[in-house]
């Protein structure tokens, strides 16, 4: 299993306790985890305008994943522009999972596949795992 991990996830799993940080940490033992410095970049962004203590955890967590340069420009679903690097990105690496946790521009595409890459919430995913 290959895991994409949205900038929505990175920002919660860097969270102190957080719940989205201990299924990560689960997660990484049993998955590939990706992500790419788009991903990252919004989540460090994010974190430091409202949490900057968990600039570090997000640090720590990015070690865990492959970082992926890369990202497919021909994308089969209209997505606002911003969120076509990470499909994007798990597209190009050939990810299994998209991890997102964006209600707004992903949840029309929760439970199904597009291009090789099943685009889940954190529920739907760790419903699958565990």
């Amino acid at each position: 299993m290959r895991v994409f991990l949205d900038a929505n996830i990175l920002f919660s799993g860097a969270r102190p306790n957080s719940r989205m940080g201990a299924f990560l940490e689960t997660l990484s033992r049993q998955a590939d985890l990706l992500t790419n410095a788009y991903a990252f970049e919004e989540a460090r962004r994010n974190l430091e305008l409202k949490f900057p203590d968990s600039l570090k955890a997000l640090e720590k967590l990015a070690r865990k994943c492959e970082m992926i340069s890369q990202f497919s420009v021909d994308l089969e679903v209209e997505l606002p522009h911003k969120d076509q690097p990470i499909l994007g990105g798990a597209v190009a690496e050939r990810a299994t999972h998209l991890l997102t946790g964006d209600e707004r521009d992903f949840e029309k595409f929760w439970g199904k596949t597009v291009q090789g890459v099943k685009i889940v919430s954190p529920k739907m995913l760790a419903e699958e795992v565990l």
